[in-house]
């Protein structure tokens, strides 16, 4: 018998068993903190990991290196992560199995004296880490802004929260933000300079992502956890659960004030939010993320076959 044969005949069996059948082991997940992980926290706080089966815990990354070392070693389970961290780590064995949001929603904050690409020039943007995550897309929109790499620094700093921090603490005149980030730096007086979808279009943002051997092996707790996960997308998205969402949005993340989780809410669960609907993963994005990497990043690769990097074959199970 194949590999692949009995792979999915050991989804098949899995996916008979009961909806609330535990898994043996808790699941570590991984995720950086912020509103990436309101469909986690929904997930946690209205018992459908708990329905379906699934104990969970869940992990601030401090970065994504560290996030990814921790997957590729088998210290994690899965990995909410930028897409663009599964294909530069793929030889990991690391692979996506579900979208979380797309990447067009990213804006790039500058301090309040920048008022045009031309005012970066010399000056310092934080990114998550310097080859990885979504400092290729600010390369990309730098560039198309008339700033080649040699004409301002990157420094690595962590995720949105800690780009933020880099912002107000004056160690660096831009950054990529999201929800509800972005909103904090406005209201703090920076000043949004470009959004990411008007510049390079769509995107495949962050995404769920495990080692393929641990996933085979792990059949049924892979599907569940996906079950689970898109239960609370569609939870989310209904405009009748709007005020707990924002509620629960609120108790997992307290330094966010109510203004901004009622923003956060308008952008990432509007009619093109920035929430993958059913947890689907953007194809078309991932082709962009690819065409990103091969242009920006070293060693210079040409990447072109989303199918590497992204198995549909659990996200199609949990959905049937």
């Amino acid at each position: 018998m194949s590999f692949t044969c009995f792979l999915v005949g050991a989804i098949v069996a899995l996916a008979a068993a009961p909806a609330h059948a535990q898994s043996d082991a808790p699941l570590r997940v991984m995720g950086f903190s912020g509103s990436s992980n309101w469909p986690i926290f929904v997930a946690q706080e209205k018992g459908l990991f708990a329905h379906h089966g699934v104990v969970l815990g869940l992990i601030a990354a401090p970065s994504s290196a560290t996030q990814l070392a921790s997957l590729i070693e088998g210290r994690i389970e899965i990995a909410m992560t930028a897409m663009d961290n599964v294909v530069a780590y793929e030889e990991g064995d690391v692979f996506a199995f579900l979208g979380v949001n797309n990447g067009g929603r990213l804006n790039l904050m500058v301090a309040p004296a920048v008022k045009s690409y031309a005012d970066l020039k010399g000056r310092t943007l934080a990114v998550d880490a310097l080859s990885t995550g979504y400092a290729l897309v600010l390369m990309g929109m730098l560039l198309r802004g008339g700033l080649g790499a040699g004409d301002y620094a990157l420094i690595g700093v962590g995720g949105s929260r800690e780009r933020l921090a880099a912002l107000r603490s004056g160690k660096a005149a831009g950054a990529l933000l999201n929800a509800p980030q972005d909103a904090a730096a406005e209201a703090a007086g920076f000043a949004r300079l470009a959004n990411s979808a008007e510049i390079i279009g769509r995107y495949q943002g962050s995404v769920g992502a495990a080692r393929r051997a641990w996933a085979a092996a792990n059949v049924g707790a892979l599907v569940r956890y996906i079950r689970a996960y898109v239960a609370a997308v569609d939870w989310l998205y209904d405009p009748a659960n709007r005020d707990e969402a924002i509620a629960i949005f609120r108790k997992n993340l307290p330094n966010v004030n109510e203004q901004g989780a009622q923003a956060a809410y308008g952008v990432l669960l509007a009619a093109n939010g920035g929430f993958q609907r059913k947890a689907q993963i953007d194809l078309q994005g991932v082709r962009t993320v690819l065409a990103l990497r091969s242009k920006y990043a070293e060693p210079r690769k040409r990447l072109t076959d989303p199918a590497k990097y992204y198995d549909g074959t659990y996200y199609r199970e949990a959905l049937r």
